[in-house]
């Protein structure tokens, strides 16, 4: 029997201030073409009834009134960096809708960042005010079940520090690296779907490049290729133009499925 197909929807494929970037006037800030328009980087997963995000930007609130989102059932996080955690109160709403709490997921350091940054939601103290309802999971290196999808979570470099990417089926979520290790690249073969930092064509001391990411994608060789985290740097149409037909950029609100 073929298993239901796995929905990604794209809420955000922008770098960490976003496109177009506050005060700028350049071509790409002022695009009228949407797919210039990028909000912090996210996606949401749906599969068999229920929907995951990874990380909760400062554009969650946004994402998830675009996207429609009717139901929040788990959060994983990449890294614990603004822009990816910063959102974090605006699931508040699904708490209401659904009675329950919310588990959250990641590794033991960004966890404790994250429970650091929203204290007011861990530190236990009764609150005058609603607050969101979270339990935190801590994840190794070992594959974790969600909702019966097996979630593997890809340890990659970011500068100098580590965050992960995850995989589940046979695609893939890398947003903000530098580098991919080689046993992480080990976890990557045999993909459908590929998302892979893709800041600029200019070097980046944390974030990788277009011509590097393309690079992943030749030895990963997935099906399909998808760069996010972009800055102001790339002009959707333009880039695309000098792609290869299995890689394009991510937009925010493109849905694709898997299998």
């Amino acid at each position: 029997m073929a298993r239901e197909p796995l929905g990604i929807t794209v809420l955000g494929s922008g770098t960490s201030s976003g496109v177009p970037t506050i005060g700028c006037q350049c071509a790409v800030c002022t695009s009228g073409d949407p797919r210039d328009n990028r909000l912090r980087p996210s996606i949401l997963l749906n599969f068999n009834g229920h929907s995951v995000v990874i990380d909760t930007t400062p554009d969650f609130r946004q994402q998830a009134l675009r996207s429609r989102m009717k139901r929040l059932d788990a959060i994983l996080f990449t890294h614990s960096h603004a822009d990816h955690i910063m959102g974090l109160d605006d699931v508040r709403p699904f708490n209401f809708r659904q009675g329950g709490v919310i588990p959250i997921y990641g590794s033991a350091e960004t966890l404790e960042n994250v429970q650091h940054t929203f204290r007011y939601i861990f530190d236990g103290r009764k609150a005058e005010s609603s607050v969101p309802r979270l339990v935190p999971h801590v994840f190794d290196t070992g594959p974790f079940e969600l909702f019966g999808l097996t979630f593997t979570p890809i340890r990659l470099d970011h500068g100098r520090g580590a965050v992960h990417g995850f995989r589940f089926r046979d695609a893939a979520y890398l947003t903000d690296h530098s580098e991919i290790p080689p046993h992480s690249m080990e976890q990557l073969t045999g993909l459908d779907v590929l998302f892979l930092d893709a800041l600029r064509y200019k070097p980046h001391p944390t974030h990788s490049t277009v011509e590097r990411s393309l690079k992943s994608v030749e030895i990963l060789a997935p099906k399909r290729a998808f760069f996010t985290h972009i800055c102001h740097d790339l002009a959707h149409a333009r880039a695309e133009e000098l792609l290869p037909p299995h890689v394009r950029l991510a937009y925010d609100g493109l849905e694709i499925e898997t299998a």
